[in-house]
């Protein structure tokens, strides 16, 4: 499954869409802005909101918490000492972990479980600017997990470093 995220323009809310390969919106960012820590969701194109995610409050490290229907999901952070310094965790309830890995600010990295790719995000294959796509590779991974471990990936980057130029 592919997918087209058009990079949001900066702004009150920090809302976009997700389109599939032929235009087709599918999901839309929905950035809660005026809140006291950093909140997003994940919606259907009905408005049905898919997963909450939210800034964690009072963590020794930036981190994310990514909830659906209210029950905590996963959350992402910052890999601890790591070289690379684009390379995040993500720990799921369940005690499973995913590695995201790459370049983040410029788009160009990967989500993998235990060293198997499940989604390549890369700008490289698209001619549109400001536009990176999420290549979910496996059948079975759950597209909008997918989404919001690439929305918290990016968030803890720009707030870390800055948004890429």
């Amino acid at each position: 499954m592919r997918l087209l995220v058009r990079d949001r323009i900066l702004g009150i809310g920090d809302d976009y869409w997700i389109e599939d390969e032929h235009g087709t919106k599918v999901f839309l960012v929905d950035g809660k802005a005026l809140r006291l820590r950093d909140t997003f969701e994940l919606k259907d194109t009905q408005g049905h909101v898919l997963i909450d995610i939210r800034q964690k409050m009072f963590a020794l490290r930036e981190a994310m918490v990514i909830e659906r229907d209210g029950d905590p999901l996963a959350t992402v952070r910052r890999k601890r000492l790591s070289l690379l310094r684009n390379h995040y965790r993500v720990a799921l309830v369940d005690g499973t972990e995913l590695d995201v890995s790459g370049k983040i600010l410029d788009r160009e990295f990967a989500i993998e479980y235990d060293g198997e790719l499940l989604a390549h995000i890369s700008r490289r294959w698209l001619r549109v600017r400001e536009t990176y796509g999420v290549d979910i590779v496996r059948d079975d991974a759950d597209p909008a997990l997918l989404l919001a471990i690439t929305v918290c990936a990016i968030h803890l980057a720009e707030k870390e470093h800055g948004p890429a130029d």
